[in-house]
């Protein structure tokens, strides 16, 4: 069958057929009081189409939109896709002629753990990570945020274990340790010769890490830190890599000197010597199963009196003499503990552009299914409809689609922020990512969601990815910060820069806030489609939203705390609004990115298709959100309008909705099956084929101890702890 353009033809043809057939079993039916054996005979059935029949053309260049969305090392992408497409340790089935690369979930939880990590000493073999953390350019830091999205693409257990070992572990000597850590550790890191994970969780605390209770004291008399775990709540709890294959950890605890606590430190401690033994006074559980993300072994650590050498603290920000003295060029307890969680930075902009790279699977997936899957017909005799004609249909997944577009900009300009940053952006850069991490996890697991579902029972299908990422993914809504607590934290971050620089009487200049500067942005009484579609009037609705917000909180911040309560509890009592506050922040931070990318674009295709992406995002984020009504920045006529818009939008997006996710330049490979022909792919034959490739495919998943770790280097990997209590090795 052709496949090119809009295949009118081939639409025609197959839609003749259909009311064919509809007529034949009308005719049957009348016929069967005399034949009832005619009803018997077969029908034909239902052919697969390719969903290049059910849209048009692409209306723009589909290479120039991929550039703008990737905007950088496109190559190493494609590089990487292509090395993981090579191997069998990627590939999960394969349908006819296409392969499909996917980790395979039925494994036990142990197999998982075990095909993870031959993943990961596979692109080591492959010189993926030469460089990753002995040199250093802003080039370099993009070229590895390429990689990691591709990984990531594939497998969020792949890509957490290597964030695990490179971000947070590697990351932290970088950022908190000195030369002497770095030549130590940077290189036998970079080469797997250690593995290194992050101990900052405990069982009683999360997110708040300043009350975490592992404490560390210091002996001068051997110039040892000795690291304890007081009590329960004290365990370090969920770190990745310590249940089975970590030798080392960065343990953060608070630092008690004379009995003075100095507050949150971070040290480097050895978990097991070279042959895998738990070192002396150090205590390890596994956390068991978990709903998804079960290719880590997460593990749970607790401290008996472990003694660690003097020059294992991470001193860039603080040190301790040999006799026993606490020395910090940071005096503010506040910047201290702000430049030991310089590595959760790093998490946190990860994860944003990570969130929208598995909303982009789940869209493809559920679009393509949506272009050729069929049901019910407007009326007897008449063919079935294609899913992505219905209005409803259109309405549940192209908002996710504009959204995810103008999303993607906006986590690419964090990347580019957080990649060239300076000591003076690091508060912005906080603010951003705490928000943009929230909002984007949030996004991407409703979008998951939504594409199951319009996926219908196929979508619970693991092989077809989008129900299983769900679990996989659904984590990062907890991890590297509670999106809640994130969105709280950003608040509060804007009302103080509100408030202090409106007491000093200086403009706003930071955050995006200048549109404060001015007066408020006047949305007119009465509205027509083109003026809520226009980019001024859209601005201005979501700076107005934004300006209302942090005024109401600021004055309600300010009335109860005359009442003699704390500014922190006045904000914790205003947390609706605050959470609302957080939410239209971040909200126009996404629309300022893709108002830029659309403003840069020449008068043409391009710059039209954007325009209609960002004009579905702002109204469709306007029709969901009730904080428009609430303030009255529109009236219950205007949000009517909006609505009836959104739905407009909707169905002039859809005739180019495949050139759309086709545009994101996922490899066929990563999509789930369902995004081309699922009747070869639930035919009979390949269930044949499958079951006997099995066993193959069995043997290649489960006994990936075949590669081999990197020996490690005795002088670093022998026990450095002593303790006294033995513990049995895992």
């Amino acid at each position: 069958m052709e496949q090119g353009g809009g295949g009118g033809g081939v639409t025609a043809a197959w839609r003749t057929s259909v009311l064919a057939k509809h007529f034949q079993v009308h005719v049957r039916a009348a016929s069967y009081a005399t034949s009832p054996s005619a009803v018997l005979q077969r029908l034909a059935c239902i052919s697969y189409e390719p969903p290049e029949c059910n849209s048009e053309k692409p209306g723009f260049d589909m290479k120039q939109m991929r550039s703008l969305l990737d905007d950088h090392n496109i190559p190493d992408r494609d590089f990487i896709w292509d090395l993981m497409a090579s191997s069998k340790l990627f590939q999960l089935n394969r349908v006819g002629e296409k392969v499909f690369l996917s980790p395979d979930y039925n494994l036990s939880m142990e197999d998982q753990r075990e095909s993870t990590l031959a993943r990961v000493l596979f692109l080591l073999e492959k010189g993926v990570f030469k460089g990753w953390l002995t040199k250093q350019s802003c080039e370099l830091e993009l070229q590895k945020s390429a990689i990691f999205e591709a990984v990531e693409t594939f497998d969020h257990a792949l890509a957490v274990k290597l964030g695990i070992h490179f971000r947070l572990w590697g990351g932290a000597i970088q950022f908190c340790g000195t030369k002497q850590h770095h030549d130590k550790w940077l290189e036998i890191t970079e080469n797997f010769l250690v593995q290194g994970c992050f101990a900052m969780t405990e069982l009683g605390h999360g997110s708040n890490v300043r009350g975490i209770e592992t404490v560390t004291t210091y002996d001068p008399n051997t110039q040892e830190f000795i690291i304890n775990t007081p009590c329960e709540s004290a365990q370090k709890y969920w770190i990745g890599g310590a249940a089975k294959y970590a030798t080392h950890s960065i343990v953060f605890s608070q630092l008690l000197i004379d009995g003075r606590n100095e507050g949150i430190h971070a040290f480097i401690c050895q978990l097991r010597d070279d042959k895998g033994n738990v070192c002396p006074g150090l205590r390890i559980a596994d956390c068991g199963h978990k709903i998804g993300l079960n290719g880590i072994d997460n593990g749970r650590i607790w401290f008996d009196k472990v003694h660690i050498p003097r020059e294992n603290l991470l001193n860039s920000v603080a040190d301790v003499t040999p006799d026993g003295h606490y020395q910090s060029m940071i005096k503010d307890p506040d910047q201290r503990f702000a430049a030991f969680m310089a590595p959760l930075t790093t998490g946190r902009v990860s994860i944003a552009v990570s969130a929208v790279n598995q909303a982009k699977i789940a869209l493809a997936t559920a679009i393509r299914y949506g272009l050729t899957r069929h049901a019910f017909a407007l009326s007897p005799g008449q063919p079935e409809m294609i899913l992505l004609d219905y209005p409803s249909h259109q309405h549940r997944l192209l908002p996710l689609l504009a959204k995810t577009y103008a999303m993607n900009f906006a986590a690419l300009d964090l990347k580019k922020q957080y990649s060239a940053q300076t000591a003076a952006d690091t508060k912005t850069i906080h603010v951003l990512s705490s928000g943009l991490k929230s909002m984007l996890t949030w996004h991407s697991l409703h979008t998951l969601q939504e594409c199951r579902e319009a996926c219908g029972g196929q979508g619970i299908k693991s092989d077809n990815r989008i129900g299983q990422a769900k679990a996989e993914y659904d984590v990062q809504l907890t991890f590297e910060g509670d999106n809640n607590v994130l969105m709280q934290q950003v608040s509060k971050e804007l009302h103080n820069y509100y408030s202090r620089t409106r007491r000093m009487g200086k403009p706003l200049k930071d955050l995006g806030l200048e549109h404060m500067n001015g007066s408020c942005p006047i949305i007119p009484s009465v509205l027509d489609r083109n003026m809520v579609r226009d980019k001024n009037i859209q601005l201005g609705l979501f700076q107005a939203r934004e300006r209302v917000l942090l005024e109401l909180l600021s004055m309600k911040v300010q009335r109860i705390s005359l009442e003699g309560v704390s500014i922190t509890e006045a904000l914790m009592a205003s947390y609706q609004l605050a959470q609302d506050l957080g939410k239209a922040f971040s909200e126009r931070i996404v629309l300022d990115s893709i108002l830029k990318v659309e403003d840069l674009q020449p008068a043409g295709s391009l710059k039209d298709v954007l325009g209609l992406l960002r004009k579905l995002y702002v109204l469709s984020t306007a029709e969901e959100s009730p904080v428009f009504l609430r303030c009255g920045l529109l009236s219950p006529t205007q949000s009517q309008l909006v609505s009836e818009e959104v739905t407009a939008l909707c169905a002039e997006i859809r005739p180019q909705a495949l050139n759309l996710v086709n545009s994101f330049g996922i490899p066929q490979t990563l999509l789930g099956p369902i995004a081309f022909d699922w009747v070869e792919y639930n035919s009979w034959a390949n269930v044949q084929h499958k079951e006997s490739s099995d066993s193959i495919s069995t043997q290649v998943h489960t006994h990936p101890h075949k590669l081999k770790l990197p020996t490690p280097i005795q002088a670093q990997v022998s026990c450095e702890v002593t303790g006294s209590q033995s513990i049995e090795g895992f």
